[in-house]
């Protein structure tokens, strides 16, 4: 028999143990696994080529923007991609206004022109670089410029999103040249 003055610590350690012994909460898994964040990625690795194509692809789980390099070194070493309030021109700073609630900076170190100046990629259009009407998440490909040995691109994306950065090398043997991937989440 349980003492009158006993009870409250009984019933104290009872509900204690009810609480220890509860399953945890299910959390939801990651949509499409993705668990990249939405936090700038940067590379400082020098690059010796030019900017060559810029297109984009759609995914299940994501939407895709490609920077191609030319020629034959095989890598692609520098790069900085992020958030901003606003994307900035190469040169005069001007706002780079896209479609979106985000804007996304991409930033390759590499021109989009050779040594003597001559472009090695020029834009259709310099605030459609690339056609991404329907996409589920850009809403516009704008060019940003190419000054001082790098290329800057203002992505307007739906929201701020989780995206990843990765680059793919070049095969030598056959003139294909490094690529940079920025992938962009649907979703959280």
């Amino acid at each position: 028999m349980i003492r009158s003055t006993h009870r409250p610590l009984v019933l104290l350690l009872t509900c204690a143990v009810a609480v220890v012994m509860a399953p945890a909460p299910a959390q939801a898994a990651p949509y499409c696994g993705i668990t990249w964040g939405s936090t700038a990625k940067t590379a400082t690795a020098g690059d010796r080529e030019m900017v060559h194509d810029v297109r984009a692809g759609r995914h299940a789980c994501f939407d895709r923007l490609v920077i191609d390099l030319n020629g034959q070194d095989t890598r692609f070493g520098s790069f900085d991609v992020g958030y901003v309030p606003t994307v900035r021109e190469d040169g005069s700073g001007r706002s780079v206004p896209v479609r979106g609630a985000a804007d996304l900076q991409v930033v390759v170190g590499a021109p989009a022109h050779d040594e003597r100046g001559e472009a090695t990629y020029r834009p259709p259009s310099r605030t459609e670089v690339v056609d991404v009407s329907g996409y589920t998440t850009f809403r516009q490909v704008a060019w940003a410029g190419s000054f001082e040995g790098r290329t800057t691109l203002a992505l307007g994306v739906r929201a701020r999103l989780p995206f990843r950065v990765f680059v793919l090398p070049g095969v030598a043997a056959s003139g294909e040249g490094p690529r940079m991937v920025v992938d962009v989440a649907h979703r959280w």
